[in-house]
């Protein structure tokens, strides 16, 4: 299974509320086969003795300098939790903390270290969804497929998970029961079913409590109406494989997943595409990173798309200005992470995509509540 703990939107304001003397970002690729895991530890040391040079460069006192190289340290020889990873690794530290979230999504090895920390790339994890669950549901049996985007899928063993329908409603079979006060036949059986799949809800309910990846139904009729009506995951996919998953191993089950994952995906980038072409007729849109970051600091931007590879150096002041550096340092931080998470904080939605992705290939795409 891979372990990710994506951050939740609280958790994602507090970082980005955060400031200090000495912060640092770390992000890395990793890869939950622990047996080649190493790579991953030895980059982190590299990433660390850069921050180092940051951080005397700008010179910070080496009391606040130790505690973060104690702390990164103690991290890489903690053998545990290198033996559960996911694709990447996000480490934000400071003098006092560390924190650190396993996302599924495959992000470049970088150190940024300011006054804040640098959030732009997790937001990835956020915006795009390269990891699923598929629940494989039919009368007589019961899997939950973990799809990974280059790994393969993988049958999750979930505790307490009804055996079968009739099982899990004790009867011998959920097609010929008759009982108090309800008719037989096909209504019958939706009622017991009904019942059925309360119970596989409940079983999955502690599994992907917290998880933002989508669950994707693979069931015939009736079973894949009901399991919906009843199903309590926020992240149900309206699209599913609609058949009878009997027989379909989990590497097809995972394939017939990715298009749903791709739709989703596309679909939400063509909502805010079709949004910014309207908004910008309007003058409430703009490619501008100046008049994003005003807006964003006035809390008027509703939604953003970032390019999350490209990092620009500079500061926004209280009032919105930007004042761009040259290149990269402690004195300095990512001025569109910066608009990124202030927009956060008044409450806007926040999209890391491709620079292909964002309307003429910019380095951020903005629409306004209104114009400024």
């Amino acid at each position: 299974m891979l372990y990710v703990d994506i951050p939740t939107m609280p958790e994602l304001k507090k970082l980005v509320a955060a400031r200090g003397e000495a912060m640092v970002s770390f992000y890395l690729p990793t890869t939950p086969e622990t047996q080649n895991i190493g790579q991953a530890r030895t980059e982190l040391g590299n990433l660390l003795k850069e921050a180092e040079a940051q951080l005397e460069a700008a010179g910070t006192p080496k009391r606040s300098i130790w505690p973060i190289s104690e702390q990164v340290g103690d991290l890489m020889d903690d053998d545990d939790f290198w033996a559960h990873q996911a694709n990447s690794l996000a480490v934000f530290v400071t003098p006092d903390s560390l924190r650190a979230f396993r996302l599924p999504n495959h992000l470049k090895a970088i150190v940024q270290v300011s006054d804040r920390f640098h959030i732009k790339p997790i937001l990835r994890a956020v915006s795009v969804q390269q990891h699923a669950f598929v629940l494989a549901l039919a009368e007589n049996e019961i899997r939950l497929i973990e799809v990974f985007a280059d790994l393969p899928a993988q049958v999750v063993r979930i505790p307490g998970m009804p055996k079968d329908a009739a099982s899990a409603v004790g009867t011998a079979n959920v097609n010929s029961r008759n009982y108090s006060n309800r008719k037989g036949g096909s209504e019958g059986q939706n009622v017991l079913l009904r019942a059925y799949a309360r119970k596989v809800d409940a079983a999955l309910r502690p599994v992907l409590s917290g998880r933002s990846e989508p669950l994707i139904i693979a069931a015939a009729e009736p079973l894949w109406s009901i399991f919906r009506s009843v199903c309590s995951h926020e992240g149900l996919a309206e699209e599913g494989i609609r058949t009878s998953p009997v027989r379909i191993t989990p590497t097809d089950l995972a394939e017939q997943a990715r298009p749903i994952l791709d739709g989703l995906h596309e679909k939400a980038l063509e909502e805010v595409h079709a949004l910014f072409s309207a908004r910008e007729n309007e003058g409430r849109a703009t490619t501008q990173v100046a008049r994003a970051a005003r807006a964003a600091t006035f809390g008027a931007v509703d939604t953003l798309l970032v390019d999350i590879d490209e990092v620009m150096p500079g500061t926004v002041d209280d009032n919105g200005e930007v004042t761009f550096s040259d290149k990269e340092s402690a004195a300095s931080y990512g001025v569109v992470d910066e608009i990124a998470g202030r927009v956060l904080v008044s409450g806007g939605r926040v999209l890391a995509v491709r620079r292909d992705d964002i309307p003429q290939q910019e380095s951020l795409a903005a629409i306004l509540r209104y114009a400024v």
